[in-house]
């Protein structure tokens, strides 16, 4: 969709496309025992020559900045302090392994270092170049050989990035293999407006931080670019960038990078993405399905902790080798979709992933990026689809991100009341800049081009929303209007999600909002923010209080479990079990249920069921489905030897058993964002603590009585009221003991008799099951 819509722009303006000038130049090599040709040779072959400048000194950082050196020496850690925001408060950076520099010498001039993917032999795309109008140049240093004469962006690509509106620009800007007037090279370009210098230094060049400088484009956009020939795939890189301010240079990797080094090293690799796809049938079935009711049963997953080899060090599985087991896995207990905690580059694993430095770059620890596409390959030819967590929430401060780019504050705020981040120690996307939002946009677009994601849960929409997020009184600037809402970020997200369901209307945005903000998931054209989904933090956070208590006293608790409904159908909501649920000292899911072994398993048992039945998808972080009785643990794997007793092989039974369930009953579904799914027969019955609703379909017959009984004791001849007569078979029941329950069952069918109780003129006398739940499905006479 994204080639779709560059062609639009092509058509729409004859100027898109390569680009070549007729006063273009090259550095041209000059090396000392390089043979230089006659001046007039040079002349004839197009080549200018400028005088060579030495290299800036550096100099010490002005206002918090820190020092940079041009020759660090072997093995200094990361700097912990990107910039210091005004008022003193420094950024630490986040990767707290704080050794992403150690071995970043390695990186520098005089680097020999191999080529990570030179076993591989890359395909290189050939592009050929068509004229436009020549532009004078500034003057600048030049020792290498770049030639200036190629480029893939047009003028409208330009207007539109400068607009916020071009929304693939990873086409257009990082490192791309081409070939010019038939020498195979490399297009490179980077924005970095506030720079008087920028070069290209690698494994190609012995890391100089001279001899291959790029060229800004005098059209006022910031960018600076040019094609180095003999640049081949697998190489390595970075920017070296000196700033117009301060004396500050630095050396960053490229923001549009399709690939990295395996941390700790930082450095980005050229490289162009090339996987045979063969998951049309998915796309179609896909697209059929947009807009139909489904269901949506997602497992949470993070990549590097979900079984490891013990034999081989302990190391995470790789892309490829998770993509011979997770598909069979997810699709033998029945989920509908994986959701992965983030998988772009991040240098410090315990970070979850949630502080990228390479948005377009698949995290290298676990292989390639075509290994990722692989993985997401075999997922949809299984029928499961793929949701990936995004994060233009914040990114963190370390030196070869996005941090301080090009000595000034271009992707941040400049000032920390809006551009630094104190939970989370990072920086926040100044999403009033056209530019910034031209980048993130085109992030996520790509995940949905390129690798074929079904959807993306955005993180922490929360803290983008209000301007005094986690802050004090005195430590946030109001909006233009006093207000603290932040309506940059707003405008931004309304954007982002329309950008989406424009090219890639059958997949899905995923809101992590913890606030009452209005209409989250309503539409932009209604004054909503246009996602698809929100997760409904509110019912997570009352449900998990509720099933902490001791069952002798959730009498007293009656609304906690109740009070989800009143607003349950004010977005269209997504139940979360999620990793925030399980870390830092909260305890795993089963830790959390009180009682002894039997009364834990049985509690966690009751809310699963429960949360299956309650309106709305559904989402379980990995380990949920194995009681797992270890606090998640992103060093480690899953407890896997757990499954070899009956309670824990018990309770990924059940979550087989509901998923089916789930998927087999329209009720459960098919108007889970509707009021009119939905109807309470009892919710007063505190003293028992018994809860009991009704979850219907489109259709007559497709009914569900739904009856939780939240205590130990058995209730016998348990009378309610149900709007129809016939038979209730039950079709469900956690207290199964498939499930490692007591079998306590309704067998058989259970008839409606016309005496009315609980304002229905039929009702029914069930044998609730201790401390679970139970599904009875409506038989119509007929059926």
């Amino acid at each position: 969709m994204a080639k779709k819509k560059e062609q639009e722009n092509t058509q729409q303006n004859p100027l898109s496309g390569m680009e070549t000038g007729t006063g273009a130049a090259i550095n041209e090599g000059t090396e000392p025992n390089q043979t230089r040709g006659s001046k007039n040779s040079r002349k004839a072959e197009g080549i200018a020559t400028v005088e060579v400048q030495s290299g800036a000194a550096a100099a010490p950082a002005k206002r918090g900045r820190p020092r940079k050196t041009d020759s660090p020496e072997p093995g200094v850690a990361a700097r912990e302090v990107m910039v210091k925001p005004t008022r003193g408060r420094a950024a630490k950076a986040t990767s707290a392994e704080a050794t992403v520099g150690q071995g970043e010498a390695k990186l520098r001039r005089g680097r020999t270092a191999k080529s990570v993917t030179q076993q591989q032999e890359a395909q290189e795309v050939g592009l050929s170049t068509t004229p436009s109008p020549a532009t004078e140049q500034p003057q600048q240093e030049q020792t290498g050989p770049v030639y200036y004469d190629v480029s893939r962006l047009s003028e409208f690509d330009v207007y539109l990035f400068r607009e916020g509106r071009h929304f693939n620009l990873y086409e257009k800007l990082g490192s791309h293999l081409m070939e010019r007037q038939g020498t195979k090279g490399a297009y490179f370009a980077v924005w970095a407006p506030n720079a008087e210098q920028v070069s290209v230094m690698g494994d190609f060049n012995a890391w100089s931080r001279e001899s291959h400088q790029l060229r800004v484009r005098a059209d006022g956009s910031g960018i600076w670019e040019g094609f180095i020939p003999d640049v081949q795939a697998g190489m390595l890189y970075k920017y070296h960038i000196r700033s117009r301010y301060h004396m500050y240079h630095v050396e960053k990797s490229d923001p549009f990078a399709l690939r990295r080094e395996k941390p700790p090293q930082t450095a980005s690799v050229v490289h162009e993405l090339h996987h045979t796809w063969q998951d049309q049938d998915w796309l179609v079935q896909r697209k059929s399905r947009h807009g139909q009711p489904q269901p949506y049963s997602v497992y949470e997953l993070h990549v590097g902790s979900w079984r490891r080899k013990p034999e081989d060090n302990n190391r995470p599985l790789t892309y490829r080798e998770l993509a011979e087991e997770l598909p069979a896995y997810v699709k033998d207990l029945g989920f509908t979709h994986v959701e992965f905690m983030p998988v772009m580059f991040h240098p410090f694993s315990g970070s979850w992933g949630y502080q990228i430095t390479g948005y377009f770059a698949a995290a290298s620890l676990y292989g390639s990026p075509e290994d990722l596409m692989c993985l997401i390959d075999a997922l949809h030819r299984e029928g499961i689809g793929v949701i990936m967590d995004w994060v233009p929430s914040h990114f963190p401060s370390d030196e070869h991100g996005l941090a301080y780019f090009d000595g000034t504050h271009l992707f941040e705020h400049a000032d920390p009341r809006k551009g630094y981040h104190p939970d989370w120690n990072s920086y926040i996307f100044n999403y009033g800049r056209n530019e910034v939002r031209s980048f993130l946009i085109s992030n996520a677009l790509f995940w949905l081009d390129k690798y074929h994601v079904d959807g993306l849960r955005v993180d922490a929409v929360a803290s983008m929303l209000y301007l005094d997020y986690s802050r004090k009184h005195d430590e946030w600037i109001p909006n233009e209007f006093g207000g603290r809402e932040n309506l940059e970020a707003i405008s931004f997200l309304k954007d982002f999600n329309e950008a989406v369901h424009m090219q890639f209307p059958d997949t899905l945005t995923i809101a992590e909002e913890s606030t009452a903000w209005p209409q989250v998931t309503g539409k932009v054209a209604d004054g909503g923010l246009g996602f698809d989904m929100k997760w409904m933090m509110g019912w997570m956070h009352d449900t998990l209080t509720y099933f902490s208590k001791d069952p002798i006293y959730r009498r007293h608790h009656q609304g906690d479990i109740t009070f989800s409904i009143i607003y349950a159908f004010s977005e269209r909501f997504m139940l979360p079990l999620s990793h925030d649920e399980v870390v830092h000292g909260k305890g795993s899911l089963i830790r959390k249920m009180p009682g002894d072994e039997w009364q834990r398993f049985a509690n966690l048992r009751a809310l699963y069921t429960y949360m299956y039945a309650h309106p709305g998808a559904k989402l379980l972080f990995m380990g949920g489905e194995l009681a797992q009785s270890t606090e998640w643990n992103h060093d480690s794997s899953l407890d896997w030897h757990l499954l070899q007793y009956g309670y824990h092989a018990g309770v990924q039974h059940l979550i087989r058993a509901l998923n089916h369930t789930y998927q087999q009953e329209p009720a459960l579904y098919g108007r889970a964002f509707d009021p009119a799914g939905f109807e309470w027969i009892d919710y007063n019955d505190a003293h028992n603590s018994v809860i009991s609703f009704l979850r219907k379909g489109e259709q007559p017959d497709e009914q569900l009585l739904v009856v939780c009984n939240f205590t130990p004791g058995v209730h016998d001849n348990y009378r309610l009221g149900v709007p129809t007569g016939g038979n209730w078979v039950e079709v469900f029941n956690s207290d199964d003991g498939r499930f490692g329950g007591s079998n306590f069952h309704n067998h058989g069918t259970v008839q409606a008799i016309p005496d009315s109780f609980h304002g229905h003129a039929y009702s029914v006398v069930l044998r609730l099951p201790p401390m679970a739940v139970v599904y009875l499905k409506y038989q119509s006479p007929q059926g």
